[in-house]
């Protein structure tokens, strides 16, 4: 059904990453947004080649995007199919020029996301999510070209969350360990043994749950809708799951956009 949706974000993705390269091989100025979390150039350069592309790709399909004018609650409560857009996740990593920040574009359809794509700039890795179909990891991608969604699809390397078996990898912030989080993984060492943990910043803490190489990321501090919508994409289409703290598929388009906690698992 959106086949040819999936296979246009795989080039907007990559463009946008483009444009955050540049900035991260030079010098760049930093400044903060009312809530002192920091925005960069490459941040407004990559919203605004997402949004040119996506309103190419259908412009009957509202954008709300990090970096965008933020419709009104009003305005959204209506919306029954929207992208969700974080043009630069990890901007503090991207800072820190760690290569551990992401391009996250969702497709967001009657409160749940239905497709989405991470791109990881420094990695130049692509991980797509589209609903039953599957997940996949497309390595180099800036520099592959495809034909078709089916081709696209066919040369990526098919990506499953896996449950744990004895030992489990928890994937946790490089920048938002606290004690919640640690009385999670103490608690998995009485059904789990060894635990260990993997520390990774960006939405590539959800790649990490569905390609495999971890099996838990609980997550007690703040996000925003566009910081895990793409994430849940890719998870969920690997086999995974997103939860809230009622354990229930997470949701989106709340009034509120700033998210609960959440844990993802296998």
């Amino acid at each position: 059904m959106y086949k040819e949706l999936v296979y246009s974000l795989k080039d907007i993705a990559v463009a946008a990453g483009i444009d955050i390269m540049d900035v991260y091989s030079g010098d760049m100025e930093v400044e903060h947004k009312d809530d002192d979390s920091p925005l960069t150039i490459a941040d407004k350069r990559a919203h605004q080649t997402i949004a040119a592309g996506l309103e190419k790709l259908n412009a009957d399909i509202p954008v709300l995007s990090e970096e965008g004018t933020i419709a009104s609650y009003e305005e959204r409560k209506n919306w029954k199919k929207f992208w969700l857009v974080d043009p630069l996740d990890g901007t503090k990593e991207f800072i820190k020029k760690n290569g551990e920040f992401t391009v996250n574009i969702a497709l967001i359809e009657d409160s749940y996301p239905v497709l989405g794509v991470i791109y990881a700039p420094a990695l130049d890795t692509l991980y797509v999510g589209y609903g039953e179909k599957g997940a996949v990891k497309i390595a180099q991608a800036s520099n592959r070209g495809f034909a078709s969604f089916d081709e696209m699809w066919s040369m990526g390397e098919i990506i499953s969350a896996l449950s744990p078996e004895g030992s489990a990898e928890v994937v946790a912030s490089r920048s938002h360990m606290n004690e919640e989080t640690e009385a999670f993984i103490n608690e998995l060492k009485d059904i789990h043994d060894p635990v260990n943990v993997v520390s990774a910043g960006s939405s590539l803490k959800f790649c990490l749950v569905a390609e495999g190489q971890a099996h838990f990321y609980p997550r007690y501090a703040p996000t925003m809708e566009w910081d895990t919508a793409a994430g849940q994409a890719v998870v969920e289409a690997a086999g995974g799951s997103v939860l809230d703290n009622s354990k229930n598929r997470f949701a989106y388009n709340k009034e509120n956009l700033k998210n609960g906690w959440f844990l993802v698992k296998a």
